[in-house]
């Protein structure tokens, strides 16, 4: 058992730092460690403060938790910095998205072809790109031997943005690949009989493998494609059966995976007759303005939940937690209550690969890991090795291994898709690191929503002005 210590960034995000605080609950070989839980907003970070000393208590879990408003304070001494934190919130991104729309720009200026993520925002991030460095630099200065784990978007930009500009030592994580387990429900197929890998960038993943009982199982997804024309979503994130996958999966040869199928194409992406085609009714997928203001809306949902569990508790300092989500079930979207239940099952983990991977890195507790890392030595051909990849790797206590990517992938994916995103990304680093509005201008002028070099001019006047 090796106690370590983790300073989570953005931990007011209740609900995710309550699954890394279960996830850590349930590893006994990390018990002993301390977590100091920061964020800017004092009222968000008691709220999840006394829910994680709460449910550690409640588990028996041998953990120890500080809190604090100061960046460095959750640095100084880490072994871990986990960052989730969005600069601005989700506030300042509708802020952008608005602004551009006012000038002709549907979705705003950050949704172009590739990126269309809701919050996944490129042009407009400085705040955030600004804030990785931040952390980055910090952990250089205080705690050099430390891990980044990135989990705030973007993390293809943050982890190329972060491995480039400074020495620390990163990996980024999310949650797309997960979306392969759609497949595995669909066709009915037993998980541990399947063998698959995904690689590209973040949010910009392909299905390049899928193996069943030791035989390509490819030809499987096939069977659903008549399902997927039929689409019918349960929810706005309910994509990874629809039309949109199988025509992206049709041209590119592989299945995209999580949100590659948010993000294969303009022609999903014109208006939301076209998103409604693509995504299915009624949401039009979670990024048009119908299904993001569902996601909007079920997050003030959980929230206000989440400040009702800390007060109710409290107030029963005896109460289980799993009484009290039992009792908001019917308040909870059906997702969230899946997730607010695994959370507080002993036996489950979230999910989420933070905790495993530390786990994983400081005991030797080796395992499988989706991780965004440089491109080094070529992991996948084609592909500059100072870029930020999604691939699958094993990690243990030597650290991160790639594994070698079988097949390959395919040369469309990499001239059409691949290239022309690392492009975009490219255009987004250069622009932040030269502070230069006129080359967001440029990059405009080559969306086709602009009619004109004025309006292109007026939008990024109005975002960037002082």
């Amino acid at each position: 058992m090796s106690s370590v210590k983790i300073g989570i960034i953005g931990a007011g995000s209740a609900v995710f730092s309550l699954k890394l605080v279960s996830d850590l609950c349930k590893t006994k070989t990390l018990w002993g460690s301390t977590v100091t839980l920061m964020d800017i907003d004092q009222s968000r970070l008691e709220g999840a403060f006394f829910l994680a000393k709460r449910f550690a208590k409640e588990v028996g879990a041998d953990l120890n938790f500080e809190k604090t408003l100061d960046l460095d304070k959750a640095i100084i001494g880490s072994d871990f910095v986990i960052n989730t934190a969005m600069v601005g919130g989700h506030s300042f991104l509708e802020k952008m998205r608005e602004i551009g729309e006012r000038h002709g720009y549907y979705r705003g200026i950050d949704t172009q072809e590739f990126n269309m993520v809701s919050d996944y925002y490129t042009l407009t991030n400085n705040g955030q790109f600004n804030y990785f460095l931040e952390i980055a630099k910090k952990i250089e200065k205080y705690s050099p031997g430390a891990w980044l784990l990135q989990a705030a978007n973007p993390v293809f930009e943050g982890t190329t943005l972060i491995n480039r500009y400074t020495k620390t030592k990163m990996v980024g994580f999310c949650h797309g690949h997960y979306a392969v387990d759609n497949f595995v429900k669909e066709l009915g197929l037993d998980s541990s009989k399947v063998d698959w890998q995904v690689a590209g960038v973040n949010h910009g993943i392909w299905l390049n493998k899928f193996f069943y009982n030791g035989k390509d199982a490819y030809n499987m997804i096939d069977t659903l494609k008549e399902k997927a024309l039929k689409h019918r979503p349960l929810h706005p994130f309910d994509d990874q059966i629809s039309p949109a996958a199988f025509d992206a999966y049709e041209f590119y040869g592989m299945m995209p995976i999580g949100d590659t199928v948010r993000n294969s194409s303009w022609k999903y992406h014109y208006d939301l007759d076209h998103k409604k085609k693509w995504y299915g009714e009624p949401w039009a997928g979670a990024d048009s303005e119908i299904g993001w203001k569902w996601y909007q809306n079920k997050l003030a949902e959980v929230s206000a939940v989440t400040i009702e569990v800390a007060k109710i508790l409290e107030q029963n300092p005896e109460l289980p937690f799993s009484k009290i989500i039992e009792s908001a079930k019917d308040r909870l979207p059906a997702d969230f209550f899946v997730e607010a239940s695994n959370i507080f099952d002993p036996k489950k983990l979230s999910g989420e690969q933070h905790i495993p991977f530390i786990d994983a890195v400081k005991n030797g507790n080796s395992g499988r890991f989706i991780v965004n890392i440089l491109n080094k030595g070529s992991i996948i051909k084609g592909i500059s090795e100072d870029v930020a990849v999604e691939v699958p790797a094993l990690v243990d206590a030597g650290g991160i291994k790639p594994e070698k990517l079988e097949p390959m992938l395919n040369d469309r994916i990499l001239k059409w898709y691949l290239a022309p995103r690392i492009m975009r990304m490219e255009w987004a680093i250069d622009a932040f690191i030269n502070k230069d509005p006129n080359m967001v201008l440029e990059i405009l002028m080559r969306d086709r929503r602009t009619k004109s070099y004025e309006q292109a001019k007026a939008v990024v006047q109005e975002i960037f002005k002082k």
